[in-house]
């Protein structure tokens, strides 16, 4: 049993039948949950202001939980990132406490590992993923258990049949990445990671491919993508082809990336803001292993 900490650092939680359905089902696993006391709190689109946001970062930190979990993503965390006391939330980190989420999410993440090296986990949010009404994706919900029992290790996927490898790539690097709006809203910034010889992988939703494309060109440009030995794409959703677009597609983009840089650019990843979501670490070091169209990250056991 695992003691979780839910919080909201962004955007207020609309939905609030969701928290409470995800906290019962946190609960019937057998966890203990505890929900902040501003997590449902609202403020135009925030939830709260960002005194009372960054307040609930801090309290996830000193909570003494094992896994700190948001309510949802949406907007809101980059305004708080110069007043984050990373040393303080780093400390947390090491003794223990996995910081769980996506999204807007990604700002914490990424800034977390610049200016402390925190490894934080890409994962499912509350009411996203455990509040939804049907049942909770089975592969989520077991990845999250493996992370609360300490057990995940690695994860692994299928590569299309034109992504298929002749002979075996195995690459090592420290895997970091998120929402790709996020990632290019950062860039130039202190809270995005050096990442030198790093994996990254990317994932969006509501974002055409020729905004994916402008994203990754302000990346390429900035010098980030040239600095990379893999670069991953995980799930792209939620957005409309129109006719104009006459064969302009996401699979236009990552041919183009591949023109772009030398590093080999793979697809499919299991993560996004989809259901099946498996969880992975920011910051910690992979080893990215691709054998014909099975491709595997392992990141071995992590406390």
């Amino acid at each position: 049993m695992s003691h979780i900490y839910i919080f909201s650092p962004s955007s207020a939680v609309r939905d609030k039948p969701a928290v409470r359905r995800g906290i019962a089902r946190l609960r019937a696993l057998g966890h203990e949950v505890e929900l902040d006391e501003a997590a449902l709190t609202a403020r135009m689109r925030f939830a709260g202001d960002d005194e009372t946001r960054l307040g609930a970062i801090h309290r996830a930190a000193a909570s003494g939980a094992d896994i700190a979990m948001i309510t949802r993503g949406g907007y809101g965390l980059t305004r708080l990132l110069p007043a984050i006391r990373y040393k303080e939330v780093a400390r947390a980190v090491e003794r223990g406490l996995k910081f769980v989420g996506l999204s807007d999410f990604t700002a914490f993440q990424n800034a977390m590992l610049a200016r402390a090296g925190a490894v934080t986990w890409s994962g499912p949010a509350l009411g996203e993923d455990f509040g939804t009404e049907a049942e909770p994706d089975e592969i989520m919900q077991a990845c999250f258990e493996d992370l609360a029992s300490g057990q995940g290790e690695g994860t692994g996927w299928r590569l299309s049949r034109a992504e298929r490898q002749e002979g075996l790539l195995e690459l090592r690097g420290q895997l970091w990445g998120g929402n790709l709006a996020i990632l290019a809203a950062l860039a130039g910034t202190p809270y995005l990671p050096e990442a030198k010889g790093g994996i990254l992988f990317i994932e969006d939703v509501h974002e055409h491919p020729y905004r994916v494309e402008r994203m990754l060109t302000q990346l390429l440009y900035a010098g980030v993508l040239a600095r990379q030995k893999a670069i991953v794409f995980g799930q792209f959703t939620n957005y409309r082809l129109m006719p104009h677009d006459k064969g302009f597609k996401l699979q236009t983009v990552v041919e183009w990336l591949r023109r772009q840089v030398k590093a080999p650019v793979l697809t499919g990843l299991p993560f996004g803001h989809v259901p099946t979501k498996v969880l992975l670490p920011v910051g910690a070091p992979v080893q990215l292993t691709v054998e014909g169209a099975d491709a595997f990250l392992l990141w071995g056991h992590r406390h």
